[in-house]
This record gives structure tokens, C-alpha cells and sequence, in this order.
């Protein structure tokens, strides 16, 4: 990892938060595949537009191993500060999932900050959830087998539906959580440790944030911290009853510490979790297949999550 690191920084491209949005994404997607795995082939992939409450069209696309079967099914949520990345960005990912898991996959393109403020991209999660209860079985999915999941900024998004979920009395069968974002203000000592040259340096962390946030009242929303954020009514969210969660988290991250004090959170609301932090990585890093073997172990133990969830075993 250390390696690695190095021949990126010996590259000289210009970190994210020098650059305008626009230039970021473009950034991002030329180079989020070069150490990713090999996209797995698979004989169904589809198109998909997915309607939002206030009438946008979000562009999603269907990823499955099998062509005629009634699948269960991850949604799934891209990371990127809420700023960057794509469905594009994230295929090699996805297929490895729909592939390992025998699953169906639909990653969306939620909308983007700063265009889409918080918390457009909430909203947006939410109603690709009931637009997939809707078209599942139109789509030749099982709607009784639903599981959310994101990586880093999809991750928050993934937390936060499956706490909506609960609410609403919708059962899904795993929120697959790869290094989330949970908590409103980034003072703990993980954020410290690894603040500079670990791919997400702080400066990142506050450009992705200064983009999607409204104000400074936003960080203590539920929405934005599932961890520590208020509703409301003032309360931090109780989180008895949300959907079991595997959690993937890198030991040399910022978000380390707040993954597992969510982690740690859900267990003592009775929530069943997986938690695994992987040894001597990086946020990110399960976009390094071809360079990294503990994203390979971070693939396969997500895959047999989701397998697992979706059997019904505990």
C-alpha cells in the first residue's frame, strides 16, 4: 500500500481540491479503473432511468449473473464525497459483487453536489428504493430481497436508507457498508492520524463537504451523521430494528473510528454486524484489485455477506 502510494504521488496528479467539480469528476473517472479488477462478464446488463420525487430522471443500470431468474437484488450507492464518481466509475465493483454474490446489482446515479445540495442525494437514495419495490418484479427481481449498499459518501447513503427503511416498516435483508462517512464533524483520532498522505487527506474531505453541505447546520442532521446527527426533535436516531450491516472499513482511513463507533452502535441496538477492518489500507482501496490482495478479501467477504443475507442464514 505504501508503494502504491508513492507512485501515485511521484505521478504529480493534481488532488481533488484544487480542482473545480467538474474537473474533479473528470479526474476521478479517467483514472478509478486503472487499479481496479477486471470487470467481471455477466449475460444480463441493463439501462435503467429511475424517477425521483421532484421528477428527475436518474440513470441506473442492472448488473446480473443470471438472465431468467428472479434475483435478489443489492442497490447500490457509489462513493465520491457526494461529488464525484459515477455508475461508470464503480461497474468493475459492482459486477464483482452481482458475480461473487449471485445477485442482482442496480447502481444509480444519484445527483451530485454542488448542483444537488444536501439532501438531494438522500432524497434521491431513498426513492430509488421505492421505485425498485415498484419494478422488481417487472425487472424479474425479488422484492422480498432488497439489501442497500455503498462505498465511503454511498455508504453514509446506504446507513441512512436503511434507517428510513426501518421507519417506514420496509424489511431489507443487509446495508453492505464499505468505509461509510457517520459522523457530522471530523474530530476523531483516526481523522488526526491519518489527516495527510493517505489518499484522503483532510483538505479532500473538506472540499467534498463544503460542496454538498447548505451551512454548518447540516453536519448535526441524521441524514448527514447517522452516527451522532439530531432529527428534528433533537434526538440522535435510535437504531433498533434497521437491517443487519456488514462493515468493510480500511485500518488507515480518516473514517475508521466512526465506522466503528456506528458499528458499535447498531450492535448495542440489537443490530446483527460484521465487522472487518482490513490491515495496512487505504480509503478506497477496494477499487485496487489489481494491485491490492486485501481488496480481493474485501470483495469476497462482501459477497459472501450479501450471499449469506439473502439465504436467510444469521
Amino acid at each position: 500500500m505504501r508503494g502504491l502510494i508513492e507512485r501515485i504521488e511521484r505521478a504529480g496528479y493534481p488532488p481533488f481540491h484544487t480542482l473545480a467539480p467538474h474537473e474533479a469528476r473528470a479526474a476521478y473517472a479517467q483514472s478509478a479503473g486503472v487499479l481496479d479488477v477486471r470487470p467481471a462478464p455477466l449475460p444480463r446488463e441493463t439501462a435503467l432511468e429511475i424517477s425521483t420525487r421532484d421528477g428527475a430522471r436518474l440513470p441506473a443500470r442492472l448488473y446480473a449473473p443470471e438472465a431468467d431468474a428472479a434475483l435478489p437484488v443489492l442497490l447500490y450507492f457509489h462513493g465520491g464525497g457526494f461529488t464525484i464518481g459515477s455508475v461508470a466509475t464503480h461497474e468493475p465493483l459492482c459486477r464483482t459483487l452481482a458475480h461473487g454474490a449471485g445477485c442482482a446489482v442496480v447502481s444509480v446515479d444519484y445527483r451530485l453536489a454542488p448542483d444537488a445540495k444536501f439532501p438531494t442525494a438522500v432524497h434521491d437514495a431513498w426513492d430509488s428504493l421505492q421505485w425498485l419495490r415498484a419494478q422488481a418484479a417487472a425487472l424479474g427481481l425479488d422484492a422480498a430481497r432488497i439489501a442497500v449498499g455503498g462505498d465511503s459518501a454511498g455508504g453514509t447513503l446506504s446507513a441512512v436508507t436503511a434507517i428510513a427503511a426501518r421507519d417506514a416498516g420496509q424489511t431489507l435483508a443487509l446495508q453492505l457498508l464499505f468505509y461509510p462517512g457517520c459522523a457530522g464533524h471530523q474530530d476523531t483520532p483516526s481523522h488526526h492520524s491519518f489527516a495527510h498522505g493517505y489518499l484522503l487527506d483532510e483538505p479532500q474531505i473538506s472540499y467534498f463537504f463544503g460542496h454538498y453541505l447548505r451551512d454548518a447546520r447540516d453536519r448535526d442532521d441524521w441524514r448527514f451523521a447517522p452516527l451522532d446527527g439530531r432529527d428534528a426533535d433533537g434526538q440522535t436516531r435510535d437504531l433498533e430494528g434497521v437491517a443487519p450491516a456488514w462493515v468493510g472499513l480500511a485500518e488507515c482511513d480518516p473514517l475508521t473510528d466512526e465506522g466503528i463507533a456506528y458499528a458499535d452502535r447498531l450492535r448495542l441496538a440489537g443490530v446483527p454486524v460484521d465487522l472487518e477492518i482490513y490491515a495496512g489500507v487505504v480509503h478506497g482501496f477496494i477499487q485496487f484489485g489489481r494491485a491490492i490482495p486485501e481488496a480481493l478479501k474485501a470483495h469476497h467477504d462482501a459477497a459472501r455477506a450479501l450471499r449469506r443475507a439473502f439465504s436467510g442464514e444469521a
